[in-house]
């Protein structure tokens, strides 16, 4: 059974930084797309970042996040992460690790995950 569990949210000045996991398992992460997502109150989910386990790493950020998220894998651990800094309170909402086992290619929308986490909270003040 293919399972994404995240921890690592939490409450976090702006500018400060955080670092979310997700751990994997049921699956190889070298054959999967996975992506980081948020969604705050009453909006749609928003693709923040994506990595292609297959394709040397190749990563695609949302233009709110290039150049203040990070988005790499530890497949020997089986965990992908999302290293934040700069935050802002525009961030505040809850984060989701996705993955998908449809193609190789880095995946921009919701729509193309099969695989989903819990979700946790980030909250950013100021």
């Amino acid at each position: 059974e293919v399972r994404l569990v995240e921890s690592g949210g939490g409450l976090v000045q702006a500018g400060g930084s955080l670092t979310l996991s997700c751990a994997t398992s049921g699956f190889i992460l070298g054959d999967y797309v996975v992506g980081w997502f948020r969604r705050a109150p009453g909006a749609e989910h928003e693709g923040i970042a994506c990595i292609s386990n297959s394709l040397g790493g190749e990563t695609l950020y949302a233009y709110s996040a290039k150049g203040r998220f990070t988005i790499h894998s530890d497949k020997a651990n089986n965990m992908v992460y999302l290293q934040m800094s700069s935050l802002k309170p525009e961030d505040t909402a809850v984060y989701y690790c996705a993955a998908s086992s449809w193609g190789y290619d880095t995946k921009t929308e919701a729509r193309e995950y099969n695989y989903w986490g819990q979700g946790t909270q980030v909250t950013v003040y100021s």
